[in-house]
């Protein structure tokens, strides 16, 4: 690992007493951030905490109501993206801003194309993006095409973008919630040879142990409030929690034990292929009964998207057999799954959990508006509905407080996911499939979610839970599936999983028992 080289002489961003509002909504109350040259400064705040809004302010999307914003000892006043640019600021966001049919190298030079003469001069802007790539250990195909690389290569084109435009100072906001484990260590190389190299890293981050990992300070936001800036090295996770939700938050899942029941999902020789047409399930063979949670557990990009997809009805299998205690769903419409008893929270909320222009209370019955308790079969008793929106954003702590009618768009990333686990599980079905339910959310809404899951699992319910977090996958489940190149290749008790073990599964490396 690159050796760190914190400048705290040099002072290339001071956020002064920052205050953003919308209407009558405070998101920042008279924040104060302040980053050094070669430093990692994580900003850490629960879900609408107003970590985003803040850094949006820094980058221009935003302008604040009031406060200073200084950039290497400057006063500037950020009125668009391009201004920050010019100021040295680049910034990945948590959704990337990329053409999928574009390559690497097109993407990265978008709107600033070198030309020769009168023609683009291509050749030299792929020699200048390999030359950056290679500089920081980014490990990048300037020809590949973004549709075929993986997501954790995607950002690595958004940070090789704010580099070539000039970047000394990188906001990344959320880097880690779609990448797998070595992804995440790669990452986390990635920014400190750019530290190495005199770059200054803003990280808004949920994830404790990724602070720990690679920030040398934190900056805690709380209800949209400064709570306090601290030395990384000299806190604990334990510590660092308890700043962010303004208590003490609990890790361990408390899970009584309890007989699986009945069969209710069962996948016989499930054989399908990916986007390319490539075959990625092999014959897969999976069961899920009442009263458990089994955790599908394994790398990104082995079957695991494609698994889900073709139980839930968003994709066709090319054979096999699937049943929801005893229905046959196989390659049946999402509508007739979710009759027959399948509820689920997707992998991407944004592209198939929710109607970002619908409200939040639109969005809680999506699936179910038809139903006798919101409608007279003719119209929507749009009282019904707010009532039992209003139930659920209390419940499952969605915020801001009273947000029924704003479109669901609107609300951060973390408190998108509480507006899709709020419905899926009062949607109350036999199966609940869970893909990465708590990426993008902080602990104190990684607790809540956790309970809800076992909540399901003690009601006899079936889960189903697909994460690429490790910790999460064993802390949860009953029996972990290892899956590998398209099949399932271990079935392990949870209370008997060890992480090394697993991690060697995961790779190909061996099977339990």
């Amino acid at each position: 690992m690159a050796e760190k080289h914190v400048d705290l002489n040099t002072k290339v961003i001071e956020m002064r007493n920052i205050v953003k509002r919308f209407g009558d909504f405070t998101a920042n109350d008279g924040i104060n951030l302040t980053v050094h040259k070669g430093e990692i400064h994580a900003i850490l705040g629960e879900n609408g905490a107003g970590k985003s809004t803040l850094m949006n302010q820094l980058y221009g999307l935003y302008r604040p109501t009031s406060g200073d914003i200084l950039v290497n000892g400057k006063k500037l006043e950020m009125n668009n993206p391009r201004d920050a640019i010019a100021a040295g600021i680049g910034m990945v966001h948590q959704h990337f801003m990329l053409v999928q049919p574009f390559t690497v190298t097109e993407n990265i030079v978008l709107g600033t194309e070198p030309v020769k003469g009168i023609r683009l001069d291509m050749q030299t802007a792929r020699r200048n993006v390999q030359e950056i790539s290679e500089r920081y250990g980014l490990s990048i195909d300037p020809d590949a095409k973004i549709e075929d690389i993986s997501v954790g290569m995607q950002q690595r084109v958004e940070i090789l973008k704010a580099l070539y435009r000039g970047a000394d100072i990188l906001i990344l906001d959320e880097p880690t919630a779609s990448l797998t484990p070595q992804e995440i260590m790669e990452l986390i190389e990635i920014m400190h040879n750019l530290t190495a190299d005199g770059k200054s890293i803003i990280l808004i981050t949920h994830k404790l142990k990724e602070i720990k990992e690679s920030a040398d300070y934190c900056t805690i936001i709380r209800l949209g409030k400064y709570i306090g800036t601290v030395k990384v090295d000299e806190v604990t996770q334990d510590e660092l929690a308890s700043m962010m939700v303004g208590r003490q938050v609990t890790f361990v899942v408390d899970k009584p034990e309890q007989k699986p029941g009945d069969v209710v999902l069962e996948v016989k020789d499930l054989h399908g292929v990916d986007y390319r047409g490539v075959e990625i399930l092999k014959g897969l063979n999976l069961q899920v009964r009442r009263g458990e949670i089994v955790g599908i557990a394994g790398i990104d990009g082995n079957g695991q998207t494609e698994l889900v997809e073709i139980i839930t009805g968003l994709r066709k299998a090319s054979g096999g057999a699937i049943t929801i205690n005893g229905t046959d769903i196989y390659n049946k419409p999402p509508r007739f799954g979710f009759v027959s008893g399948v509820s689920s929270i997707p992998a991407d909320r944004q592209k198939h959990g929710l109607v970002l222009d619908f409200s939040v209370e639109e969005n809680l019955v999506l699936q179910n508006y038809k139903e006798p308790q919101f409608s007279n079969g003719i119209l929507i008793n749009r009282g019904a509905v707010r009532d039992f929106a209003e139930k659920a954003i209390e419940k499952y702590d969605i915020r801001p407080a009273h947000c029924e009618e704003r479109p669901a768009g609107t609300l951060s990333g973390g408190n998108q996911q509480k507006v899709i686990i709020a419905r899926e599980v009062e949607n109350d079905k036999d199966l609940l499939i869970a893909v990465n339910p708590t990426r993008g959310l902080d602990v104190g809404a990684i607790e809540f979610v956790h309970k809800y899951i076992v909540e399901q699992r003690n009601k006899g319910k079936a889960v189903l839970l697909v994460s690429f977090e490790l910790d999460e996958i064993m802390s949860l489940s009953d029996r972990i599936s290892v899956i590998y190149s398209g099949r399932i290749v271990s079935d392990i008790p949870g209370k008997d999983a060890d992480e090394n073990e697993l991690g060697l599964m995961m790779a190909g490396g061996g099977t339990h028992g």
